[in-house]
C-alpha cells in the first residue's frame, strides 16, 4: 500500500514537472515531413522528426525556457523560444519558407551576372565559409584543395610559396579574384594565397576550364573569385586556434569578426582581423628550414550604402601585413647565414563598385587596386674566402614594388521578350595597368615590367525556353606587349531537366609574353641562385579550351545526393616553357621561351550526399595528362621530356560532416582526406645535399587524412554560443622524406602535402 501511494506521488510530481510537446510542420506546398526537430536548453537536449503527415511530439519536457529548432532539406530554418509549459494547452503549428537557394545558390562568377547555380551554363562550384571552417583552413591555400579539378601545391623548400594548378595547368593559368576583381598581381600570386585568412572569406567560386573569358586573359586554366564577408546582421566572432607542427613548432592564430547593420538595413559593415605567428620547422634535421617562420598582420573592412532601393554602393579594403623567413636556423641577419630567404610583405587593396537599377537594365561602375611593398634578401653564402668577403660587402638584399589598378563599367539589359524566350545582355570596357619593379643590385637582378589591358566585352545570355540555355559572347583585348588586338570568343550550351543539367563549352584565350607568377621565383639549386629571365622574340600563348558536363542531384524527404562528372580538354599553342642556359657567376639561368605546344586533358567526377543534415559526402577524382607536343629540356644533360612537371596525373578529394543533430546536438565532427598521386621531378644535384648528380625523380604517391570535433555550448541569456574544437592533420604524417640538406640543396625539389601532421586545438565565441 505504502509502495502504491509513493509510486503515486513520484508519478505525481513527475507529472507536474514533465510535460509534453506536439505540433504540425507545414509550408505552402503543404506538411513537411521528417523535419529534424530539436529542443534544447542548457540542461536538456532532445528531439525527434516529423512523421509522413508533418507531425511530432516530445515527452517528459522537463519545465524550463528552451530553443527550438527545426531543419528539414530544402526551407529555411526555424528557429523559437518558448517555455514549458506551454500558456496554451493547443499544439504548435510550425510554417516553414522554402529555401531553394539553400540548394541552388546564387553565383555571379560564370556570367558575371547573378544566376542560380543550377542556370549557370558553366559549372561553378562554391567552396563555403563553413567548409573552410570544418577543414580548419588557416588561409585561402589550405581551402582550395577541396575541390575536383584544383590542386594547391607548396613550391619551395625555403620559403614555401604555393600556386594553384586548375585542371594541371600551373598557378599562371588561374584567374584569382578578390570580389569580382583581377587584383592578384603576379607577384601577389607568388604569396597571396598564404597571406588572405580564412577568417575574412565568406565563400569561393571557382570556374575549371577556359570558357569564362569575361575576366580577362589569364582564366585558360580557370577562374577564382574569392567573395569576402559582407554585411548581413548583427554578429561578432572571435577565435584562438593553437597548433603544434611535427611536435617542434608551434603555430598561433588569433581572429575576428564583427558586423554592424542599421535598423533601416541600407548600411552596413563588417570588419575583420587576423593575427598569426609560426616558428620554422625542420624536417630533416639539418638545421635549415623546410617550412618558414610567419607573422601575419592582417584586418580589413566591407562596407555598403543604399542611397535608395534602386542604388548600392559597396566598398572593401583590407591590408595584409607578412614576415617571412627560411632557410638556416640561427639567430642572425638574414646576409650572415650560410642560406637563407627573408620577405617583408605590406599588401594593401581594395575595390569599390557602384550600382543603378532601373527599368528593366542595371549600370555598374567598379574600381578594384592592389599596391605590394616588399623588401626581401635571397643568399648563399659562398665556400671561398674572398668570394665571402665580397659577398659580405654587398650582400643581395631586395626590394619590389607593385601597384595593379582595374576601372570598367558594364551594362546589363534584361530583355523579357527575345527570340521566342527572354536574354540578358551585357557589355561593359575596362581598363587594367599593373607595374611590377622587383630588383636585387648584387645579382644584376631587375624586372621593370608595366603591362596595360584595354579590354570590352559583349554576352548575350539567352534563356531559349526553361530548358535550353545559350550563353554566347567575346572579349577583345589590346596589351601593350602585343602588336594586334586579340579576340576572345565563348560558347556555352546548357540543356536541364527537373534534376540534372547537361553543359557544352568552348572557349579561346591568351597569355601575354610577361613574367607571370613563378617567373619572379629566385630559387636556391646547386650551391647557387636560379632565375628565369623572358626570351626576347617571346610572344603570346593561344588556347582553346572544351569542356562537357553531366550534373545531377535528386532530392528525396530524408536525402539529397548527386554527382558531376566533366571531360576537359585544352590545347596551348606556343606553350610557354622554360630552357636552362647553363650557370653564370650567380647560378642557373632559365629562359622563358615558346614551344610547339601543348595539351592538357582529363576527366574529374565528383559525387556528394547530404542525409538530413546530420551526414554530409563530398567526393572528387581527377584523372588528367598534361604534355607538350614536342618534347623540352628541363635541365642541361638530362633527357628532354613531354610530361609537364609537378603534375600529377591523378589526384582528389574527400570531406564528411557528421551532426548528430537530437543524440548530441551541438556536437560536429568532420573528417577530410586529399589524395595526390606520383608526379615527374626534375631535381639539381648539389654537394652534400645527399643528390650529387642531376636527375629525375619519379615522387611518391601520398594519402593525407585529417579530423576535426566541434562542440558548441549555447550561453541564451547573453546571445551568445562557446565553441571548443580540436583535431589532427595529416594524421599518418604522409609527407616528403627525400628532402635535400644543407645550404647547397636544390629548393623546387619539394612535393607532397604542404604540413607534416599537425595537431591543434582552440575556442571560439560568437553571436547566435
Amino acid at each position: 500500500m505504502r509502495a502504491s501511494i509513493f509510486l503515486l506521488c513520484l508519478f505525481s510530481v513527475f507529472a507536474v514537472y514533465s510535460q509534453n510537446l506536439q505540433g504540425t510542420i507545414r509550408s505552402k506546398s503543404g506538411a513537411v515531413p521528417f523535419a529534424n526537430i530539436l529542443l534544447s536548453n542548457s540542461n536538456t537536449n532532445t528531439g525527434t522528426t516529423s512523421n509522413e503527415n508533418g507531425n511530432f511530439r516530445l515527452t517528459n519536457i522537463p519545465e524550463g525556457s528552451y530553443t527550438l529548432v527545426v531543419r528539414v532539406l530544402g526551407y529555411t530554418t526555424y528557429t523559437q523560444t518558448l517555455s514549458i509549459p506551454l500558456a496554451g494547452k493547443e499544439p504548435l503549428n510550425i510554417y516553414l519558407e522554402e529555401n531553394i537557394t539553400a540548394l541552388d545558390p546564387i553565383v555571379v562568377t560564370s556570367t558575371r551576372t547573378a544566376k542560380r547555380r543550377t542556370d549557370a551554363p558553366v559549372i561553378v562550384n562554391l567552396i563555403a565559409g563553413e567548409t573552410l571552417e570544418k577543414v580548419n583552413a588557416i588561409t585561402v591555400s589550405e581551402g582550395l584543395q577541396f575541390q575536383p579539378g584544383l590542386r594547391v601545391e607548396t613550391d619551395c623548400q625555403t620559403c614555401s610559396y604555393t600556386q594553384l594548378r586548375i585542371n594541371g595547368l600551373q598557378g599562371g593559368y588561374s584567374q584569382i579574384l578578390i570580389n569580382g576583381r583581377p587584383i592578384f598581381s603576379p607577384l601577389t600570386g607568388l604569396y597571396g594565397m598564404e597571406q588572405i585568412p580564412a577568417n575574412m572569406i565568406e565563400r569561393i567560386e571557382v570556374v575549371r576550364g577556359g570558357v569564362s573569358a569575361l575576366y580577362g586573359s589569364s582564366a585558360i586554366g580557370g577562374t577564382v573569385n574569392i567573395r569576402t564577408k559582407t554585411p548581413k546582421t548583427n554578429n561578432y566572432e572571435l577565435a584562438y586556434t593553437f597548433q603544434q607542427i611535427d611536435g617542434q613548432t608551434n603555430d598561433h592564430i588569433l581572429s575576428g569578426n564583427a558586423t554592424l547593420v542599421n535598423a533601416n538595413k541600407n548600411a552596413g559593415a563588417t570588419f575583420f582581423v587576423n593575427r598569426r605567428t609560426r616558428g620554422l620547422y625542420d624536417a630533416n634535421a639539418d638545421n635549415y628550414s623546410e617550412l618558414p617562420e610567419l607573422k601575419n598582420n592582417n584586418f580589413g573592412a566591407n562596407l555598403f550604402f543604399l542611397p535608395n532601393e534602386n542604388q548600392k554602393l559597396e566598398l572593401s579594403i583590407s591590408s595584409l601585413n607578412e614576415y617571412r623567413y627560411g632557410g638556416e636556423q640561427v639567430d642572425k641577419a638574414a646576409h650572415l647565414t650560410t642560406q637563407s630567404e627573408e620577405r617583408t610583405h605590406h599588401v594593401l587593396m581594395g575595390s569599390a563598385d557602384y550600382e543603378i537599377n532601373f527599368d528593366k537594365n542595371s549600370l555598374i561602375f567598379y574600381y578594384g587596386g592592389q599596391q605590394t611593398l616588399r623588401d626581401h634578401y635571397t643568399g648563399i653564402q659562398p665556400d671561398n674566402a674572398l668570394e665571402l668577403s665580397a659577398f659580405l660587402a654587398n650582400p643581395p638584399y631586395g626590394t619590389s614594388k607593385v601597384s595593379t589598378h582595374q576601372g570598367g563599367t558594364q551594362y546589363n539589359h534584361y530583355a523579357d521578350q527575345f527570340i521566342g524566350g527572354k536574354a540578358v545582355w551585357s557589355v561593359g570596357a575596362e581598363y587594367i595597368y599593373d607595374d611590377v619593379e622587383d630588383k636585387i643590385e648584387a645579382y644584376n637582378y631587375l624586372i621593370d615590367q608595366t603591362t596595360r589591358n584595354l579590354g570590352a566585352f559583349i554576352q548575350n545570355d539567352w534563356d531559349i525556353s526553361n530548358k535550353l540555355n545559350l550563353l554566347t559572347g567575346f572579349r577583345i583585348d589590346k596589351h601593350n606587349l602585343l602588336d594586334q588586338a586579340i579576340v576572345s570568343p565563348r560558347v556555352s550550351l546548357l540543356y536541364k531537366n527537373q534534376n540534372a543539367q547537361y553543359r557544352l563549352g568552348w572557349g579561346t584565350g591568351f597569355r601575354a609574353p610577361q613574367a607571370f607568377d613563378t617567373d619572379l621565383h629566385i630559387a636556391f639549386a646547386g650551391g647557387g641562385i636560379s632565375r628565369i629571365s623572358l626570351a626576347e622574340d617571346l610572344k603570346e600563348e593561344r588556347s582553346n579550351s572544351f569542356t562537357a558536363s553531366i550534373n545531377y542531384d535528386k532530392p528525396s524527404d530524408h536525402v539529397i545526393a548527386g554527382f558531376t562528372l566533366e571531360g576537359f580538354y585544352t590545347k596551348l599553342n606556343d606553350a610557354f616553357y622554360q630552357h636552362p642556359l647553363g650557370e653564370d657567376a650567380f647560378g642557373e639561368r632559365f629562359e622563358k621561351r615558346n614551344g610547339a605546344g601543348a595539351i592538357v586533358q582529363g576527366i574529374t567526377l565528383e559525387a556528394r550526399a547530404n542525409f538530413n543534415y546530420i551526414l554530409e559526402i563530398d567526393a572528387g577524382i581527377t584523372i588528367q595528362k598534361s604534355e607538350y607536343e614536342e618534347a623540352v629540356v628541363n635541365i642541361d644533360g638530362l633527357e628532354a621530356k613531354k610530361e609537364f612537371l609537378r603534375t600529377p596525373n591523378t589526384y582528389g578529394y574527400a570531406t564528411l560532416s557528421y551532426t548528430p543533430l537530437v543524440s548530441i546536438p551541438n556536437l560536429n565532427i568532420t573528417a577530410n582526406y586529399v589524395y595526390t598521386g606520383s608526379m615527374l621531378m626534375a631535381h639539381f644535384g648539389g654537394e652534400n645535399t645527399g643528390f650529387d648528380t642531376d636527375n629525375y625523380v619519379e615522387s611518391n604517391a601520398f594519402s593525407e587524412l585529417s579530423a576535426k570535433a566541434t562542440y558548441g555550448i549555447p550561453l541564451e541569456t547573453i546571445d551568445t554560443k562557446l565553441e571548443v574544437f580540436a583535431g589532427i592533420k595529416n594524421i599518418f604524417n604522409a609527407y616528403q622524406n627525400d628532402f635535400d640538406k644543407g645550404k647547397n640543396r636544390d629548393s623546387n625539389y619539394i612535393y607532397g602535402p604542404s604540413l607534416p601532421r599537425t595537431i591543434y586545438a582552440g575556442i571560439k565565441i560568437k553571436s547566435l
